[in-house]
């Protein structure tokens, strides 16, 4: 069962432009990306998908896989699956892989592989890690005040996603007791023809409210597996503006290298 890890590369960004190629400790962001996705056990192969010439030599520079997309691609989904098409791949799943997380844990990725190998009959999958109740606290107190980002979900017995929300969910009536909070990370794994299903649907309701491209899925009634895993330590945070960047050179001069 042949899987494919594709990480959408955009150079065009309104608060970073060429974020891919940005320099993070002495290596280009893209690279630190594939390098990960590459060290993950069960993903036979890696590429990056782009609309730009530039991000496809910086990537064959250090010995990386890049293939061109449209540039009509709307979002990393379009993208990846517009990759799959162009290499002609027979991958039966797809991993997209975030390409501004330079701290992506290789087993991260990797248990969102496994949990699709082993399970030939799921759509798709995604990981989640259990916040400890003082991140948690900190993260309701910065939701309220509009100044946190990331996005929560909650799952049923059979660890299928019920909800994902850029609230922090579920609500605590009590704040002593209740269901612990999982933090969701952003990167998705799906079966060939649920990813091409998705980019045929229309964005829904509730996708368009809480601004989650997987609400699609769920608002169709495609399952969602939450894989639950841990950063074991090690300290997660995305790029998105040129100051985000110094932040991860920092992470990794203070936690070193993942690979």
């Amino acid at each position: 069962m042949s899987v494919l890890a594709v990480i959408p590369a955009r150079y065009g960004s309104t608060r970073f432009p060429g974020k891919p190629l940005a320099q993070i400790a002495g290596q280009m962001m893209i690279e630190r990306v594939w390098r990960l996705s590459a060290a993950a056990e069960g993903v036979d192969r890696v590429v990056v998908a782009t609309d730009d010439e530039r991000i496809v030599e910086a990537v064959t520079s250090f010995g990386g896989e890049a293939v061109m997309t449209d540039a009509n691609c709307r979002n990393g989904t379009e993208r990846a699956l517009d990759a799959l098409k162009r290499l002609n791949s027979d991958a039966e799943i797809v991993i997209n892989v975030q390409g501004d997380a330079p701290l992506i844990p290789p087993w991260v990725i990797g248990g969102v592989a496994e949990a699709l190998r082993g399970d030939p009959a799921l759509p798709m999958a995604t990981p989640a890690v259990p916040l400890p109740p003082e991140t948690e606290a900190r993260m309701r107190v910065d939701k309220a005040k509009g100044s946190a980002s990331g996005t929560t979900v909650v799952f049923g017995k059979d660890m299928n996603a019920l909800y994902f929300s850029k609230n922090v969910i579920p609500f605590r009536r009590k704040p002593e007791t209740g269901a612990p909070v999982y933090q969701h990370i952003g990167l998705y794994g799906y079966r060939r023809d649920t990813l091409e299903q998705l980019v045929s649907l229309e964005p829904t309701p509730l996708e368009l409210t809480e601004s989650l491209e997987q609400l699609r899925a769920l608002e169709n009634g495609i399952p969602i597996r939450v894989v639950l895993t841990d950063y074991r330590g090690r300290s997660a945070w995305s790029v998105d503006a040129p100051e985000d960047a110094e932040r991860v050179a920092d992470i990794i001069a203070r936690e070193g290298e993942l690979v």
